[in-house]
């Protein structure tokens, strides 16, 4: 017995039917995962008891209609980090950034102390915090680095200097040791020269008298540390030119805008007439305000602007003189 043919029969509209929609079935599958997820998600944003809407409110999903907590405790994705300064608007909590002001960046950790703890664990966590700083400063580099950081960020912190300055002086530092610098010098000596050469390249008016009078090195030491940065890693600094100073001096002095402008014009007329050439920057800036006080006649004495500037009366009026013509 011969088996049953089909008696369906295939027509030419019926084969070009079939074969248009043979690709849709990716479609059709689409379709349903689009219906799939938007019953799942409609589950999810769904009271079980009550059936009605779900809304998120802080940590907590809570249905609208009957006040049932569907979900506590979310996961929050976001940084964790905190800054006390701005608790307000950004209450994120974590460990300090990374700073330059710091041999490790500030990644290491400390054991603290503790009053609740008593005899042999107090004397164990001693051991243990003994170990753990010979490991965290475990070379001669090291610890000259941490000396020499602890004195950038004291002098920092007495001439209320800004944390980029800091940050500057502790990069001198480190290309000052990679060249070798510090054998035979004094690492007192290195820390004040390199917060002097961060505040003149950052524009920051700061004499060297003012860094030395804060710092535990001499104005010779300063010298010596200072000369071999700048031979040996050519530092892109220039003279330093009286209008530096000026509104430093201004500030102290209580002057006016109009007189800080005037001083600011004959700080630049002195420099192009050669007038400040071979003379202390700070000296000049001092008679520039003593002068520009004198023409618009605020008040301003030649003491005044000396005690400001650290100079004698004399320097003032030589150059005042010069800039009068009297």
């Amino acid at each position: 017995m011969s088996p049953a043919r089909s008696t369906r029969v295939r027509s030419h509209r019926t084969e070009t039917t079939d074969r248009d929609e043979e690709p849709t079935a990716t479609a059709v599958d689409t379709d349903r995962d689009e219906r799939r997820g938007g019953a799942a998600k409609s589950a999810v944003d769904e009271c079980p008891e009550c059936g009605g809407r779900t809304r998120v409110d802080a940590a907590e999903r809570v249905c609208t209609d009957c006040g049932l907590v569907v979900e506590a405790d979310r996961i929050d994705h976001g940084p964790e980090w905190r800054s006390f300064a701005d608790d307000d608007t950004n209450p994120k909590r974590t460990g300090a950034p990374l700073t330059r002001s710091r041999h490790d960046r500030g990644l290491s950790t400390e054991i603290g102390r503790s009053t609740r703890v008593k005899g042999r664990k107090r004397r164990r966590l001693a051991r243990m915090r003994t170990q753990h700083n010979r490991a965290r400063i475990s070379t001669k580099r090291d610890r000259n680095k941490v000396y020499a950081y602890t004195e950038i960020r004291r002098l920092t912190g007495v001439l209320e200097l800004p944390g980029s300055v800091r940050d500057t002086a502790c990069a001198l530092f480190d290309s000052a040791q990679d060249e070798s610098l510090l054998r035979g010098r004094s690492l007192e000596g290195f820390a004040a020269a390199c917060v002097y050469v961060a505040c003149r390249t950052a524009d920051v008016a700061r004499t060297v008298g003012e860094i030395c009078a804060e710092a535990k090195a001499t104005e010779d030491e300063h010298r010596a540390a200072f000369d071999a940065m700048n031979r040996e890693l050519g530092l892109p600094i220039g003279p330093t030119g009286p209008a530096e100073y000026l509104p430093r001096f201004a500030s102290d002095l209580g002057c006016s805008t109009d007189v800080e402008r005037r001083a600011g014009e004959l700080a630049a007329r002195a420099v192009s007439e050669g007038i400040a050439n071979g003379r202390n920057p700070v000296g000049v800036a001092a008679a520039c305000l003593y002068t520009a006080a004198r023409e618009l006649g605020a008040d301003c004495t030649q003491q005044e602007a000396a005690d400001v500037a650290d100079v004698t009366p004399v320097t003032v009026r030589r150059t005042y003189v010069d800039l009068t013509g009297e």
